[in-house]
């Protein structure tokens, strides 16, 4: 690397016109002074997300059995073999959902800069991103967002995946399994040269529109300040990603342990397809962070119900009602083959994916228009809370009190996260 490389990426200038130094970010190339392969296994996260909640009834564990001697509800029943690995959580509620169905907007942000009545739409840094920049800087990919092209039907709202960076942003999801296989496990067709001069071509654009706004800067009003800020940090987002392309552009993709999906797919199969991939995905430490935002409405016509998702979360006794618990019948079964994979796949030591891995999965609504208690659950060794138990937390407890629990569980670095109070002390091991 040539020092004019290392000093553009090391040094930006910031609104203000003073040289800011990066921090050390292993995402910019300095692999040659990484230290040597560890035979201790590297903690993941994943987070899978679904929109519509769950069947109040039949779903959640009766709120007076807790700990582990509790009675799996009809809805969480598939994952019995599983039961030691993996806790429920109930209690949490995330206060700046504003819509009924926008179950992934605020699902992992806590949205703390979206709250005061008469705001524009303005989203925070979603906790896989956190987690991203903790876990991230040694592989191809900080992280990878799984998207189902079925997203907008599924009871999601805006976004284009579960992540959301820094700037409370959204960051884009790979549509469907055959996309998200090639990203992970295909190489590049273009020759080496091409590749290094379409990235060259790039820094040099990048340079250009920088130098433009630093033109600007000046005489600018409080509020074009902090755009032009916020146009500085998409700059630097920017210089990171390009120094990551670096970093890998002679690395050969690993061979994936699976074969190629079959277009297509979609409900039931895409689910089970997109959880392979996870398993692949860390297993081959192409990531070490992946969300998921799942399908609702093509999973209930891959179960032979002809209820539409939306109704089906407005459920009634009769039809609509089997509609819902056949869904959360179907998720608990795909998550306990999900467990079974993550727990089949051995480490260097001698231990398992799953114990490893930190897993939540949930929604962020109740069940119809109901946004408190959002069902919760969490699995995985990687973040030394408690398993095997169902935990039933102040009511109201910030959801982002269990993100935070599970980032610090990690070694994040990080005091809060959205609108978190602290930490939720009852999940600790």
């Amino acid at each position: 690397m040539n020092s004019s490389a290392l000093s553009r990426r090391h040094f930006l200038r910031s609104a203000a016109g003073s040289l800011v130094a990066l921090p050390f970010l292993p995402s910019l190339g300095f692999r040659a002074f990484a230290a040597e392969k560890s035979t201790t296994p590297p903690k993941r996260m994943v987070f899978l997300g679904f929109g519509f909640g769950v069947t109040n009834e039949t779903w959640f564990p009766d709120v007076k059995q807790t700990g582990a001697d509790y009675t799996l509800p009809l809805g969480l029943a598939p994952l019995g073999r599983h039961k030691n690995d993996f806790t429920v959580v109930q209690g949490c509620t995330n206060k700046f959902t504003n819509e009924a169905h926008w179950g992934s907007t605020f699902w992992l942000t806590g949205a703390n800069r979206y709250a005061e009545p008469g705001q524009s739409f303005h989203n925070s840094i979603s906790a896989d991103q956190v987690a991203a920049g903790f876990l991230g800087g040694d592989t191809r990919y900080a992280s990878i967002q799984l998207n189902s092209p079925d997203v907008q039907n599924s009871g999601h709202g805006p976004g284009l995946s579960l992540a959301w960076d820094q700037r409370g942003k959204p960051l884009a999801g790979l549509e469907n399994p055959v996309v998200a296989y090639h990203r992970l496990f295909s190489d590049d067709k273009l020759p080496l040269e091409q590749r290094q001069a379409a990235l060259k071509q790039k820094r040099s654009v990048l340079d250009t529109v920088l130098d433009d706004a630093r033109r600007v800067q000046r005489g600018l009003s409080k509020s074009d300040t902090d755009k032009l800020e916020e146009y500085f940090q998409s700059i630097r987002d920017i210089e990171t990603r390009l120094g990551k392309d670096e970093q890998w552009l002679t690395v050969p993709k690993v061979k994936s342990p699976m074969p190629e999906p079959k277009p297509g797919l979609a409900g039931r199969e895409e689910i089970k397809v997109m959880y392979d991939l996870i398993v692949a995905a860390l297993q081959t430490d192409a990531t070490r962070v992946l969300t998921y935002r799942q399908p609702v409405n093509t999973l209930l016509a891959s179960l032979g119900t002809k209820v539409a998702s939306h109704d089906m979360s407005h459920y009634t006794p009769g039809d609509r009602t089997e509609a819902s618990q056949k869904r959360d019948t179907a998720q608990s079964e795909l998550l306990a083959g999900l467990f079974d994979k993550l727990k089949d796949v051995k480490e260097a030591d001698g231990s398992s994916l799953f114990d490893n891995t930190c897993l939540a999965y949930g929604s962020n609504i109740r069940t119809i228009h109901y946004l408190d208690n959002c069902p919760t659950v969490l699995a995985g060794g990687a973040a030394r809370i408690k398993l095997g138990q169902h935990i039933v937390l102040p009511k109201d407890t910030p959801l982002a009190n269990v993100w935070l629990t599970l980032l610090q569980g990690i070694g994040a670095n990080v005091e809060r996260h959205g609108d978190s109070t602290g930490i939720a002390k009852e999940l600790l091991a």
